[in-house]
């Protein structure tokens, strides 16, 4: 059956490449489209493509009363969650690649698309390197306490952590043993500048950078006596990497109830 998809964020960097590419696949279609800045244009003309005669919504509200199988969110971290909650309510599985929900947003998501017997797949980063960055980082944590995680980003990113590093340390801080450092609690000078801890019981600190020309990078930096190792993923100016990723979450959320975070989860 073809696979009905509502793309929140159209116009955005990822959406304007997700939107041909769901149109190019033999089994999904475009159901509708959302964005308040091209609402009530045609969707396909918005990302320089022929008319498709899909017509912009202004709200995700209105997108719902069109029939449609999965929510492609790629909006901003303020509306997200909402956005979330409203598919899930009208019995949409939802795949999530905005940044910026902690893990009381994906709780609530998650008790939701239970109740709902709807899937959701939420990924940091829907790029395929991006992913093996967190599984091979997850590796070396089983032998390797001590870790920290270093984000950088544009400007111009109004969240930090990035969805990528802020998934990272969540999940390295359920799998590593006891830092050797030095609590931050017992530095002195300016505590802060060690980061934040990010993840359950101690934490995984993480440090964002934000600064002109970079696009999004993640490092996981791990420390034993006299050796050290770096995992480092970096993105390109284009979207492309994350399309793939977004296209097998959307073959794939159907089959899950509840919510799977990472897109590590789906790979194998």
């Amino acid at each position: 059956m073809t696979i009905r998809v509502v793309m929140a964020g159209a116009t955005g960097w990822v959406g304007k490449a997700l939107v041909p590419a769901i149109g190019a696949q033999g089994d999904m279609a475009l159901a509708a489209a959302v964005s308040r800045s091209g609402a009530g244009q045609d969707s396909g003309l918005l990302v320089g493509l022929p008319a498709n005669g899909i017509i912009v919504s202004a709200s995700l509200a209105e997108a719902m009363e069109v029939p449609s199988d999965v929510l492609v969110d790629y909006t901003k971290p303020h509306v997200v969650k909402d956005h979330a909650l409203l598919a899930i309510e009208n019995g949409r599985h939802v795949v999530i690649g905005t940044s910026g929900m902690g893990a009381s947003d994906f709780g609530e998501i998650d008790a939701a698309a239970r109740a709902s017997r709807v899937g959701v797949v939420a990924a940091g980063n829907f790029s395929i390197t991006a992913t093996l960055m967190k599984r091979f980082a997850l590796m070396a944590a089983k032998y390797v306490p001590d870790v920290e995680v270093i984000d950088y980003a544009s400007a111009r990113k109004p969240d930090a952590p990035s969805g990528t590093a802020r998934e990272l340390a969540e999940a390295l801080a359920d799998v590593r043993k006891p830092s050797t450092a030095r609590p931050v609690s017992e530095v002195s000078g300016v505590p802060g500048t060690r980061g934040a801890a990010v993840g359950m019981g101690e934490g995984v600190q993480v440090h964002a950078l934000r600064l002109p020309s970079y696009i999004l990078s993640c490092e996981a930096l791990f420390g034993l006596p006299d050796e050290r190792l770096t995992i480092r993923h970096d993105a390109g100016s284009s979207a492309a990497p994350y399309v793939a990723g977004t296209l097998l979450a959307i073959r794939r959320v159907q089959e899950i109830t509840g919510l799977v975070r990472g897109l590590d989860a789906l790979m194998d």
